[in-house]
């Protein structure tokens, strides 16, 4: 059985950014466990009231699959949210994947974890105000996986998922290259593909 994924979620998290890839995670039997800077609720920035199941001084990259750092006006608001990126070295330290969006992804750059792999966000000037030493290594693309690492910018939710059940290898590539046709250019040719693989 699979290792859970952990899902950051902290308050003005961006409620539409992890959603299509925690969906189809769970419906292929993963367990996705949320993780709170502490056990205290937090609000999403379209109200949601979340519970975490843990804090984030309790999580180990031995007890995960995936973590995922979905966006928030906080990455961008002071260092509050520092700790998930420091969270993500010890991930990615130890060969366990993180996929950031949005803000996350400026969070991971300051961390220093984008400055020799290959990445995206939603624009690279956005990154660029970091102070990061990675720009060089910045691909205008809707997601980028790199050693580990997806990222993806705010508009592009499908593509993350997509890279996400790539990298854990969920579905074979004809259907994951399905589910994404489906998902985001709504083809419905795509629908004979996933139930022939058991996706729908």
């Amino acid at each position: 059985m699979s290792k859970p994924v952990y899902l950051a979620v902290h308050d003005t998290l961006a409620d539409w950014e992890p959603g299509y890839a925690t969906a189809q995670l769970a419906r292929a039997g993963y367990e996705i466990r949320t993780v709170g800077p502490t056990r205290e609720p937090v609000t999403t920035v379209g109200g949601l009231r979340i519970q975490p199941d843990l804090a984030l001084a309790d999580v180990r990259p031995s007890d995960a699959s995936l973590l995922i750092l979905p966006g928030a006006d906080s990455w961008d608001a002071g260092d509050e949210l520092a700790p998930f990126a420091r969270t993500a070295r010890a991930f990615l330290d130890a060969g366990v994947p993180v996929a950031a969006i949005c803000g996350a992804t400026a969070g991971l750059a300051r961390e220093g974890l984008l400055d020799d792999r290959d990445h995206t966000s939603a624009v690279s000037f956005y990154l660029a105000a970091t102070g990061y030493g990675g720009a060089e290594r910045y691909v205008e693309a809707d997601a980028v996986t790199d050693r580990g690492l997806v990222t993806a910018g705010p508009t592009e939710p499908v593509a993350f998922a997509r890279e996400i059940l790539r990298l854990l290898k969920v579905y074979d590539d004809e259907a994951v290259d399905a589910w994404y046709r489906l998902f985001h250019d709504s083809d419905a040719t795509a629908y004979g593909v996933l139930e022939k693989a058991g996706v729908l």
